[in-house]
């Protein structure tokens, strides 16, 4: 195992932030799985997952069994982790800029199209290799002029020639998911299995540049323009990227952590990274992909105490009260309005506050009918 700091770019005079690496297997080794926790800084259950994580990954490798290579990156956002307010960590969003830390990444397709298109040819496997080369220079021409900038090149120059992306999150309050593109499901659905996940969310492209989908958007995205361009080439969707939303904020404890990572270090054996004496198991798979599009945001239309009255992964039909929200101070008696879902699907995250202002979001619920476009992430 080796441990490499990564210094960020400083924003004052006196200050600095460091990243940390850990890098277990032959760093030319294949497959290369990449995995980050926290770039949201507040969710910090895929934090303590890598450190249990740690512990498997050095015993793999110090006893042979690693074959890939695995880069590990515990706490992928140093910037927020420094953020609070009034004894709050508040990591979602960068104080300077009020950017999510979690989109704008840069457009990679873009970035490489042009040399690609003079490069690419008809060998499938060579085009993978020039693509990794081609970005991996192009990240390095970089120059950073914010402290947020060169943290995102510092996670994309670590994770942009990876087979496969796990981005450890959580929400406010979930059942387990995932948030993939459609064109990484087949590598992925062995993993939801494993995590045994109640929603796994699937787009095309949810929009917004969130770092997970530039680095497996960048391979069907690249072969998608150069088609269009009139040079057709065989490439492979060479990296399978996930967003795991590892349940809620508060969820952090050392039976989930354990339970999860055992997970991942299975998923890294059912893909050859790691050498199994007995093949993992998969077990049956607890729900249906189902579209992002499809997920309904439920929201209330008048402030009040919010009261659930379906639970988390609960499968709620059309028209069914989910939750209530109360107004207390209504003339005569209490105003009781019913939040009813107006999708059939999976209860799958909520908010964590029992207090909601008027058009307030209170959760949502995994349809498995597309009826949104656009950009389908919140902020």
């Amino acid at each position: 195992m080796q441990r490499t700091e990564h210094p960020l770019l400083s924003p004052s005079l006196g200050t600095h932030k460091t990243l940390f690496s850990f890098h277990y297997g032959a760093p030319d080794a294949r497959p290369k799985v990449y995995i980050q926790a926290s770039l949201h800084a507040d969710e910090l259950p895929g934090m303590l997952v890598a450190h249990h994580l740690r512990t498997q990954l050095e015993a793999a490798e110090q006893d042979g069994r690693l074959l890939g290579q695995v880069v590990l990156v515990p706490a992928a956002n140093p910037i927020g982790l420094a953020q609070r307010l009034v004894h709050r960590a508040l990591g979602r969003f960068e104080f300077d800029t009020a950017e999510n830390f979690n989109r704008h990444y840069p457009d990679l397709a873009e970035a490489i199209v042009d040399e690609a298109r003079a490069l690419l040819g008809s060998d499938a496997q060579a085009n993978v290799k020039t693509v990794r080369r081609l970005v991996h220079a192009w990240l390095l021409n970089w120059s950073p002029e914010t402290e947020l900038a060169s943290q995102r090149r510092t996670l994309l120059l670590l994770a942009h020639d990876a087979d496969c992306v796990l981005d450890l999150h959580c929400d406010a309050e979930a059942a387990i998911h995932l948030y993939s593109e459609e064109a990484c499901w087949p590598a992925l659905e062995p993993l939801a299995r494993l995590l045994g996940c109640r929603a796994v969310l699937l787009a095309r492209e949810s929009g917004g540049g969130p770092f997970d989908e530039r680095l497996s958007g960048l391979w069907w995205q690249l072969s998608d323009r150069l088609r269009d361009a009139g040079h057709p080439v065989p490439l492979p969707q060479a990296c399978a990227s996930t967003t795991v939303e590892l349940r809620g904020e508060t969820d952090v404890s050392h039976a989930h952590a354990q339970a999860d990572s055992a997970a991942i270090m299975d998923y890294l054996c059912h893909m050859g990274v790691i050498r199994a004496d007995v093949a993992p198991v998969l077990p049956p798979l607890p729900c249906a992909a189902t579209p992002l599009a499809g997920s309904q945001t439920l929201r209330s239309p008048l402030p009040g105490v919010l009261v659930w009255v379906a639970q988390l992964g609960q499968t709620v039909g059309i028209g069914e009260v989910v939750a209530e929200v109360i107004d207390p101070t209504a003339a005569g008696a209490s105003r009781v309005h019913a939040v009813r879902a107006d999708v059939a699907g999976v209860l799958y995250a909520t908010v964590r506050e029992r207090y909601v202002l008027a058009g307030g979001e209170v959760g949502k619920v995994a349809g498995a009918v597309p009826f949104r476009c656009g950009d389908l992430l919140g902020a």
